[in-house]
């Protein structure tokens, strides 16, 4: 399996840091509103690597932490007139909402600021110790003078650096790209008691602190959106790194923006769009399956039209899976015999194999899911191949369990217990009503063809096919689907 590091700027094959076990972490939401799509892309492109290893068997430990200690939160708070704690614990609820639709996996552990400040104090105090750190006034910064490696994840100079960068202006600092370990408590914020007297985290220093306590002083994949690089990730390294003696991070992966009309989606450039409202206009199967048809270190340009496409593409699988369904109950022989059965069977295995080698292959998931068209393709070949003669339940029962198998690393579709894809139409908003409308209207067309009404029968068939409602005559009844 290669990863591409961010720290060396090549792929490299993966070696866990433990044998058959892989510790990940990964940068989460600052809980100050509802997560958008920029947002959403990390949360689906990590949980989908957690889910690869997962599936090649190994055991992840995973861990995502939530911000709920930030200026952000706290001028949100004031403008709410609400208490910074109770309003980010508001929206901790709120990601779970989104994320639970997106089909995100709980990690392991979501650590929040506000549950680890003895953590993150007692890792402040060992960086004084050590000549890391300097306090001034109550505040607490970092000396990126005494840390030489400071710039190895970016690849940029401290001038390229502080040039880049919106330092802010403070005298107190020994440099101006010094950044702030622990600040002291303005009237009117929430602030804790420290060594230094009342205040509160820094940014970067939650993260150090919470991946060591859960996995240690190194561990195998730090995961975060390309913008977290600098000045983010850097910290994290030097503060780390100097607190410890050893290397922090063994992989360190970034995804790529989420771009509108090839602008990078920020809420600070307005063209940001809610997970929640995009969820309000479709399916978050179709949200997801967009996040994931492209490659996760490429921009993704977002537009209505992209994601209805991902919909029509995510009902040719759902509707793949239905005929194996229907082909199963009506399977004439049990093993695979004939010319056909064989080639189907053959087809899987490489398949497989194509969606194997895409996903080792830094997490193409781009190329996975062309493997997932191919498959269907296939077995869309084989029903129709073998509609008069009949099909074995063997390599029916094959292709389903492929399907299931590639569907637990993309999460495309719910899932039951036992692996089953869940295909049922979205049990949600305008999405349930248009469902039960469309089964209406196709019990009044088959009361018409059963009273021989065949002029109204064609009519509801005709007219429904124009607004991209197909409707099939089956053994087992009449099955209808989006036109693709």
């Amino acid at each position: 399996m290669q990863i591409y590091n961010t720290l060396t700027r090549r792929k490299e094959k993966f070696v866990p840091r433990d044998p058959g076990k892989v510790s990940m972490y990964v940068c989460g939401p600052t809980t100050y509103n509802f997560i958008h799509l920029g947002n959403a892309r990390p949360l689906v492109v990590f949980d989908t690597v957690r889910r690869y290893f997962i599936c090649r068997g190994y055991r992840v430990r995973y861990i995502q932490n939530f911000t709920d200690i930030d200026d952000k939160i706290i001028n949100r708070a004031r403008e709410e007139g609400e208490d910074p704690i109770l309003l980010a614990r508001k929206y901790v609820d709120e990601y779970y909402r989104d994320a639970d639709a997106l089909n995100v996996l709980r990690a392991d552990v979501h650590p929040k600021v506000s549950d680890h400040l003895p953590e993150i104090i007692g890792m402040v105090r060992v960086l004084i110790n050590r000549g890391h750190a300097y306090e001034v006034e109550g505040d607490v910064y970092f000396d990126i003078s005494s840390f030489r490696e400071y710039g190895k994840l970016s690849g940029r100079s401290l001038e390229e650096m502080q040039a880049g960068a919106r330092v802010e202006v403070d005298p107190r600092k020994r440099h101006p790209m010094d950044f702030a370990l622990w600040k002291a408590s303005k009237p009117g914020e929430p602030a804790w008691d420290s060594p230094w007297g009342p205040g509160r985290p820094g940014w970067h220093i939650e993260c150090s602190a919470m991946s060591r306590k859960y996995l240690g002083d190194n561990f195998d994949i730090h995961g975060g959106g390309f913008d977290l690089i600098f000045p983010h990730h850097e910290n994290e390294i030097a503060q780390s790194e100097a607190a410890t003696g050893r290397p922090f991070v063994r992989y360190w992966m970034h995804n790529g923006f989420i771009t509108v009309n090839q602008e990078k989606m920020s809420k600070s450039l307005g063209n940001f769009f809610l997970v929640r409202e995009i969820l309000s206009k479709f399916p978050p199967e179709t949200v997801r399956f967009f996040l994931l048809s492209t490659h996760y270190r490429s921009p993704l340009d977002f537009d209505d039209e992209k994601l209805a496409a991902a919909g029509r593409g995510l009902e040719r699988i759902r509707t793949c899976v239905r005929l194996l369904e229907e082909a199963a109950g009506g399977a004439s022989r049990e093993e695979a015999g004939t010319a056909s059965d064989l080639d189907l069977v053959d087809a899987l295995d490489n398949r497989r194999r194509q969606f194997e080698d895409a996903m080792d292959d830094d997490f193409n998931t781009a190329l996975a899911i062309g493997a997932v068209f191919d498959t269907v393709g296939d077995i869309n070949s084989y029903l129709h191949r073998t509609k008069a003669v009949g099909s074995s339940a063997a390599p029916l029962k094959k292709a389903r369990s492929l399907l299931e198998s590639f569907n637990s690393v993309l999460g495309l579709f719910k899932s039951g217990p036992d692996g089953k894809i869940i295909v049922e139409r979205e049990d949600r908003g305008e999405g349930k009503l248009v469902g039960d409308l469309i089964d209406l209207i196709v019990r009044i067309r088959q009361e018409a063809r059963s009273r021989k009404d065949w002029t109204t029968a064609d009519s509801i068939r005709n007219g429904l096919k124009e607004i991209g409602i197909i409707l099939e005559d089956t053994p087992q009844g009449v099955r209808w689907k989006r036109q693709v």
